[in-house]
């Protein structure tokens, strides 16, 4: 057999060139970066013989911890990005998606889970934790690009970003960090079936959620002074425009929340957030996003390549109608509904009602639950589980991939038509 090194590093190189060229050669396609490296990964690995095998079921680590990456990567991105402060009011259509739309989805979820996939309970919470949230990684075409900065500041700034891009957004950004609650619920329900339900509550509820969001915005606030405030301007960072520190930031953040037995993924978003409301218009918001939002493509690139490699290789042996079933009506049926309902009423007109509730983009976030759940636990629907979750993820890239960019560029033409003199 060949060595697979130089091809390694060849493919490598190519692909790293291509994320840089795609998202402008794609602008205004119906195609999207990650339906080119997903059938980019399927191709080669079907084609050559000695690149590394992708089966995320033998090598479920290296998921897990590659997932993890990208998905905390990703979550200082869509924080950074806001430019509507935290507020009950502004944000009143992200707390309906979290409140009442992730909770029906994760119902539905696990209803089809039960009674046509044939899970067990603890399998069937482990596919709703999976497949409830929306993901931050593949779903850029729909969300706020970037931070506002002084050369764009105005009186309504704060509350520039259009509904529907910073409602997908926010609740990406959150959703994430709240499905794992769930997941934890699946382990327990697969491993102590007994006695579950009060350190559930006390430990993986109450006390995950709370060290998360305090450590988030401990350590969002310190950074926010030594970026913006510190005594020495050899340590203000804004002076100096040095993006790569947003890597400390997504690191510290994520490290001491886990450390503190608290949810990182809530971290991360929190202490984004929190940076950006000190000095919200100042230009290195946007220094420290661009380069998050770089790293967080080239991992992206890296994930869906493998994805794509792993379909090619045997990813969906096996699967019958039930799985295709339950994964378009997850994708075309339960979040469209659900998002329709928590909507209802609230602050978002019909037209961004329909966009927010039919992108609920499922990705990175969805493959790092599973194999955080498979690691942590014995769940007899393994095989199954990666086989519903994979298809579920590839038809989110394939049908949201093909309808973002012109639907979110008709949704622009009205926004402007409405707001022009």
């Amino acid at each position: 057999m060949a060595d697979a090194g130089p091809i390694v590093f060849a493919a490598a190189g190519v692909a790293t060139l291509a994320a840089a060229l795609l998202p402008r050669l794609l602008n205004r396609a119906p195609v999207s970066m990650p339906m080119v490296f997903l059938a980019a990964g399927a191709l080669t690995f079907a084609v050559i013989d000695p690149l590394p095998d992708p089966d995320p079921v033998r090598h479920s680590s290296i998921v897990l911890h590659l997932t993890e990456l990208c998905v905390i990567i990703s979550l200082m991105g869509a924080g950074l990005a806001l430019n509507r402060p935290v507020g009950w009011r502004r944000w009143s259509t992200t707390w309906r998606l979290l409140g009442i739309t992730m909770p029906l989805t994760m119902v539905a979820v696990a209803v089809l889970g039960w009674s046509v996939l044939g899970f067990g309970v603890a399998g069937a919470v482990l596919l709703a934790a999976a497949l409830a949230p929306t993901d931050p990684v593949l779903a850029t075409e729909v969300q706020v690009a970037e931070p506002a900065d002084n050369s764009e500041e105005s009186d309504d700034n704060e509350d520039s970003d259009d509904e529907a891009r910073f409602a997908l957004t926010s609740e990406a950004g959150l959703n994430d960090g709240l499905a794992f609650p769930f997941t934890y619920l699946a382990i327990a329900l697969a491993t102590t079936p007994g006695d579950w339900l009060p350190h559930w509550l006390a430990v993986d509820v109450v006390w995950r959620l709370a060290a998360g969001l305090l450590v988030g915005m401990g350590t969002g606030w310190l950074l926010r002074k030594l970026f913006f405030a510190a005594p020495s301007e050899k340590f203000r960072l804004a002076k100096h425009a040095e993006g790569f520190v947003a890597l400390a930031a997504v690191f510290l953040a994520y490290g001491v929340a886990e450390l503190a037995h608290g949810y990182g993924f809530v971290a991360v978003f929190v202490c984004a957030c929190t940076i950006r409301a000190g000095e919200r218009s100042h230009g290195y918001h946007r220094v420290l996003h661009q380069y998050v939002e770089q790293v967080e493509r080239l991992l992206t690139v890296l994930v869906i390549f493998l994805l794509g490699g792993a379909v090619a290789t045997g990813l969906f042996a096996g699967i019958g109608w039930r799985e295709v079933l339950v994964a378009l009506v997850v994708l075309l049926v339960v979040r469209p509904l659900a998002g329709l309902v928590g909507l209802a009423k609230g602050r978002t007109g019909p037209r961004e009602r329909v966009v927010v509730s039919f992108f609920g983009v499922r990705g990175v976030g969805s493959v790092f639950y599973v194999a955080y759940a498979l690691e942590a636990a014995k769940f007899v629907e393994e095989g199954a589980m990666w086989r519903i979750v994979g298809l579920v993820v590839v038809g989110s890239i394939v049908i949201h991939g093909v309808t973002a960019t012109p639907v979110m560029r008709f949704l622009d033409r009205k926004r402007e038509t409405v707001t022009s003199p």
